[in-house]
Formats: structure tokens, C-alpha cells, sequence
């Protein structure tokens, strides 16, 4: 059975051939084509050139095939001549028919890079630098040259950008995921403002950035970022100061060594929460949207101040300063 299946197979092809004028060709040689495996070279990705048509292709994928088989085989093919431009990764064993396919179906290689919430700009650029397949233009850009790039009207760009998984593609660059960030933070912030609470202590978007990106270093307790924003939210409202560390540490820059003394507290910085009353004149980090959401819709509570409680990262909420200090006792001082 097998041999007459494979003999009308045959049989209908020398019809086709025949009917395209190519007798010649031969059915052995056709099946060759089909399961030809394509040579990609060293590198694993392979760009297809805008233009550049499937002979052309075949051509680069296989130098050793005769331009007339390569001809032939594509005419018995139609279907794998509107290859489009693109990176693809093809492996050593694809098939030549697979990898025009892959062209034909425009599934280039895409990539992808995280920028996680918490972290400064800086080790945004250190994150984008290293990314594979992505070219760099950030080099020796400052950032008022980013921001200006950018079309930003501020030239400090701290928490500027929404942090997230942002896919690329070989030949993107890693200005191009920045310009993307940017974006989806503009569009995110303007959305979230609208829908805030009535009667923040907030004047601005930017200020609520700030506000959020003071909640994110403070705690990596996702449900407790409401409550933390109701803490920082009354008092704001009191007048009081916001006293948290995030803003010293940010404020110390390059002398922060992982410890916060007395003197550090005590040291006026524009960050300085301990000394200046209100925000900071800039975020510390970049934002995630669940802190700018807990920035612009807090929980009500009337807590004013939190300590840490241990290493799950969850904190004690207390109403006065004395509870506070008491609570300071027991999970801090071990009292």
C-alpha cells in the first residue's frame, strides 16, 4: 500500500511538474528540497532584509543548492513568496521549508527585558545595558540629553517610567524601551489621577509619583501599600513630617555605605523627610501602578506611624507616638 501511495504521489507531482513546464525537476528532487535543512551560519538569528524576496532567502539559507533547483522548488510553493522583514532565530536543524514558513508567518524572535518597581533609574540602564540583542544609545547620554529625547518637561526623570516585562525584538535599542516605559507611565498616571480620592494632600500627578514611589521602598507587602499610603497621607494632612528612611538613604547617594547613623537623619538633603516637611522635590524609585493606585486611593485608617515586625517584611501600625515607640521596643530593640 505504501509503495502505491508513494507512486501516486509521485505520479501527480511529474502531472504538476509537467503542467508547469518543469518535467525535469524530478520528484526525487523535490523531495531532497522538502527536508533539506537550511544552513543558518554561527549566529542563531537571521534577518530577513526589507525586500528581500524567498529566492533570495533560500540563497543565503542554502549557498550550495543551484540557483535553477532553488527556482523550481519555489514555484511548486507560491505560498512561501510573501516572506516578511524581521529577526528570526532559526536552529541548525530547521528545514528549509520551516524557516520560510517562519518568514511567511512573520514570527520573528522576540525578547524581553523586566524593569522591576522599587529600583532607581540607574539600575534601569545597568538592566538595559545587558540585555541581549538590544543596541545601546544610552551610552553617555545624560539624562537631561534622555529627557530631552524623551519629550519629558522635567530633566530628573526618577519615576518616570512604569515598571513592567516589556518585550523587544533584535535591532530595538534600549532607548526605544525606555521611550515605550515612558509612555505606559504617562497613560497609567493620567488614568489613575482621575480616579482618585477626593481631598488628597496631593496638588499634582507628579507629587503622587513621588508619594507612591516613597510607599514602594517601604514595603514589598503588596496588600500592605494601602495602609502604608493612609500613614503617609494623614500626615501630610497633620503637617507632620514623613520621616522615612528611603528618602535619607536617596538623599546620601553614593555615600549610603547600608547604614543609617544619627548624623544622617540630622543632615539636611532636599530628601531628607526627618528635616523637611512634606515630599521630597522628586520619587526615589520607580513606582509599580498597585503604588500609585495606594498613592491616590489610601486606606482610611488614623495611623500615623509603622515599624517592621520581622522578616516576612509586614509592619505594626500604631495610632499614637507612644504605642509607636512601644512597638519599636518589642520588634526592634527586642525589649
Amino acid at each position: 500500500m505504501s509503495k502505491l501511495i508513494k507512486g501516486l504521489k509521485a505520479a501527480v507531482l511529474a502531472a504538476t511538474l509537467a503542467g508547469l513546464g518543469l518535467a525535469g525537476y524530478g520528484y526525487h528532487q523535490w523531495q531532497r528540497l522538502e527536508n533539506l535543512t537550511i544552513t543558518p551560519g554561527e549566529h542563531p538569528l537571521f534577518v530577513v532584509h526589507r525586500g528581500e524576496t524567498a529566492l533570495q532567502l533560500t540563497g543565503r539559507l542554502s549557498p550550495d543548492l543551484p540557483l535553477l533547483h532553488r527556482r523550481l522548488w519555489l514555484k511548486l510553493h507560491p505560498e512561501l513568496a510573501a516572506v516578511r522583514q524581521g529577526t528570526y532565530k532559526l536552529d541548525e536543524n530547521t528545514r528549509l521549508r520551516e524557516a520560510l514558513t517562519k518568514f511567511v508567518n512573520g514570527d520573528v524572535y522576540r525578547l524581553n527585558v523586566t524593569l522591576v518597581e522599587g529600583l532607581r533609574l540607574s539600575d534601569w540602564q545597568a538592566r538595559l545595558a545587558s540585555a541581549e540583542y538590544l543596541e545601546q544609545e544610552l551610552e553617555g547620554m545624560s539624562e537631561a540629553e534622555l529627557a530631552e529625547r524623551l519629550g519629558a518637561e522635567r530633566d530628573k526623570l526618577e519615576g518616570l517610567f512604569l515598571p513592567e516585562t516589556y518585550n523587544y525584538t533584535p535591532g530595538d535599542s534600549d532607548l526605544d524601551v525606555l521611550e515605550r516605559a515612558y509612555g505606559h507611565m504617562q497613560d497609567f498616571l493620567h488614568e489613575a489621577w482621575e480616579n482618585r480620592d477626593a481631598d488628597l494632600p496631593i496638588k499634582t500627578p507628579y507629587e503622587a509619583l513621588i508619594l507612591a514611589s516613597i510607599i514602594e521602598k517601604e514595603t514589598g507587602v503588596a496588600d500592605e501599600r494601602p495602609m502604608i499610603a493612609s500613614v503617609f497621607v494623614n500626615r501630610l494632612r497633620r503637617g507632620m513630617r514623613l520621616q522615612t528612611d528611603p528618602t535619607v538613604i536617596y538623599g546620601m547617594g553614593e555615600d549610603y555605605d547600608g547604614n543609617i547613623r544619627k548624623r544622617d537623619l540630622q543632615t539636611h538633603t532636599p530628601y531628607n523627610t526627618y528635616v523637611i516637611r512634606g515630599l521630597p522635590p522628586t520619587p526615589i524609585a520607580m513606582p509599580s501602578k498597585e503604588a500609585i493606585r495606594a498613592a491616590l486611593n489610601p486606606a482610611e485608617s488614623k495611623y500615623y506611624y509603622f515599624v517592621a515586625m520581622g522578616e516576612d517584611g509586614r509592619h505594626y501600625f500604631s495610632k499614637s507616638l507612644r504605642e509607636h515607640n512601644r512597638a519599636v521596643r518589642r520588634y526592634i530593640l527586642n525589649k
